[in-house]
């Protein structure tokens, strides 16, 4: 264990550069996934905080009728069975509210200054109603850009905003479900309470309608509330607007349904990238410490030893960077999703849970253990004498391929040979550029599909999910394409470190230094050039299996997807020059002797 401990601790040391790669590989995709699995987090404990600090009912019942005929359908409520208490009832209005140029349907409640034990709605600016004022949903406030002290008009009557709250009796806004007094239909809108007797003015000519908060013994029963022991349909609710806090909890997971996926398949995007990635610095490590692979096992150190070391040494790496991912993950996603705008509480403030941990250390471990063991195995299990010697390991030879390969172009040549023999570093290259390019596709895609809007009545306006959406694109758009650039170079440069040899004897045979330096970026470009073109398909694909599409033009043009995929062929030639020109300007007497 001593051995393997100082090995580990010399290693991590001389190869401080690539050890900081092989973390941020991992990171990316493990932060990625714990942002993805916090969106559970930020659809589900947000609203369970508010119904906990808001005494929130478990039902919100709103008889057909109006006025005193309502009243005494609710009385008969709190006398069935089951019921455990009940607040209101409230009255309710269905208005228009106009906030400057901007107008929208409004759920008006009329309130007691008083606390109640059921649905207290939890004042999170300001103050409480009081006569001549309204307290505006956090949600509905925040999407119009409401603050206290602002003015609001509510039926032609001009309201004072004295505060900003929440409640779990009804979804954030624009799910507050609008509708005309006795009618089923629902509509978007906000939500605002004011002082009880401020609503006969506000009334107007509009027959004023009243719900009931109301507790039972087992809130999960709630939904079958409303049906007879026989498990029929009780016709009394017939008609009436029956909501349970499921149904608020539903409505408010679903509103990051989309960003889910999203994120969700970003992670997948990016484990891809990160194995890819891990794979090739690992490569390159091996091809460099085979010489000390072969000293290992002259002094005695066996297969095990050799690759406990190694194996250690990348679990190692995956643990520090499931840390980083997991920290990263857990504190960006309330800044950039903003997700309890219109619930209490946030994510990121107390530590994540369990639940959501070991799913990031898992991923880690499994990106470092599948793309270092086979290359560990291989190495353990090489040839003393062949490790000492530090020589490339011989090609697979076929006769069907010389032939064809012969009649090739110098450089063409020698980049067809050089994936020859390293056909695995070829396949990552290949899932490297199709990976790039799904995400690349699927986000062209998107990007023609016309964005949804919320219609308030009054005023439409973006989908409050867009921004979140937007935003969830571009940091994976970013990371993918970053994460993509640092594989390509880590795959370049170990390319050019195992091609020395063969590039330095294709020389000393006729090759010009021109020829070979080509012939390396050759040899990274045709192995991208199947990934482009599957990856355009597979992005399209992707984006509409997941995703709705809207309006007429369901497809990205085809010239978007050329020349996204022309730009991603570039790039790899690009990265490709620098080790190509380096590789070019060696004297071949180095190259052989080294």
């Amino acid at each position: 264990m001593r051995m393997v401990l100082w090995l580990l601790r010399r290693d991590l040391r001389r190869r401080r550069a690539e050890t900081v790669l092989l973390v941020v590989a991992i990171t990316a995709a493990t932060a990625t996934l714990t942002l993805g699995l916090t969106l559970n987090e930020l659809a589900s404990r947000p609203y369970e905080r508010t119904r906990a600090a808001t005494a929130g009912p478990d039902l919100v019942i709103e008889p057909g009728a109006t006025g005193p005929e309502a009243l005494d359908a609710l009385a008969a409520i709190a006398a069935r069975p089951g019921v455990t208490g009940t607040s209101g009832p409230y009255p309710l209005l269905f208005l228009d509210l106009d906030f400057g140029a901007l107008s929208s349907r409004v759920v008006v409640q009329g309130r007691d200054e008083a606390a109640v034990t059921i649905d207290q709605p939890a004042v999170t600016e300001g103050g409480w109603v009081r006569p001549g004022g309204a307290v505006v949903e956090r949600a509905f406030a925040d999407a119009f850009g409401m603050r206290t002290g602002d003015t609001v008009t509510v039926n032609g009557r001009a309201l004072r905003v004295e505060g900003l709250a929440v409640t779990a009796a009804r979804a954030p806004f624009p799910n507050v479900n609008w509708h005309l007094p006795s009618t089923l239909d629902v509509w978007k809108g906000g939500a605002i309470w004011v002082h009880r007797d401020d609503i006969p003015a506000l009334a107007g000519t509009q027959p004023i309608s009243y719900n009931l908060n109301v507790t039972i013994a087992d809130p999960a029963q709630a939904p079958l509330f409303t049906r007879l022991p026989s498990g029929e349909k009780d016709t009394t609710f017939r008609g009436w607007h029956v909501r349970r806090w499921q149904d608020f909890a539903d409505t408010t997971g679903r509103r990051y349904g989309a960003l889910y996926e999203t994120l969700l398949i970003g992670s997948w995007l990016l484990t891809g990238l990160a194995v890819t990635g891990v794979a090739g610095i690992v490569g390159g490590r091996v091809i460099a410490q085979r010489r000390r692979v072969g000293l290992l096992k002259a002094v005695g150190a066996g297969p095990g030893l050799i690759a406990a070391v190694h194996l250690t040494e990348y679990l190692l790496i995956g643990l520090v960077a499931a840390g980083a991912g997991l920290a990263a993950g857990w504190l960006a996603a309330p800044v950039l999703f903003r997700p309890s705008v219109g619930l209490m509480g946030t994510i990121g403030t107390a530590p994540p849970p369990a639940g959501l941990v070991w799913p990031v250390v898992a991923l880690a471990l499994a990106i470092a253990v599948a793309a270092t063991l086979g290359q560990v195995l291989r190495a353990a299990g090489t040839d003393t004498v062949h490790a000492l010697a530090d020589a490339a390991t011989p090609p697979s030879r076929s006769r069907l391929l010389i032939g064809l390969s012969r009649r090739l172009p110098v450089a063409l040549l020698l980049g067809v040979r050089i994936n020859a023999r390293r056909a695995r570093r070829a396949r990552l290259t290949t899932v490297n550029t199709l990976i790039t390019m799904t995400a690349l596709a699927a986000v062209l895609t998107g990007a023609v599909q016309a964005p949804g809007t919320e219609d308030l009545g009054g005023t439409v306006i973006p989908d409050v999910g867009g921004d979140r959406l937007r935003a969830a694109t571009v940091l994976l758009i970013v990371l993918v394409c970053g994460l993509a650039l640092l594989n390509t170079a880590v795959t370049t440069a170990t390319a050019a470190l195992d091609a020395r040899q063969p590039l330095a004897v294709a020389r000393s045979l006729g090759a010009t230094p021109a020829q070979a330096g080509l012939g390396l970026a050759v040899s990274q470009v045709l192995p991208a050039l199947p990934g482009v073109a599957g990856g355009a398909l597979f992005g399209v694909a992707l984006q509409r299996f997941f995703h709705e599409t809207y309006g007429p033009e369901p497809y990205a043009p085809a010239w978007w997807l050329v020349a996204a995929a022309t730009v991603v062929l570039l790039v790899v030639a690009a990265l490709t020059a620098v080790p190509a020109v380096a590789t070019a300007r060696r004297p071949v007497a180095d190259a052989l002797r080294h």
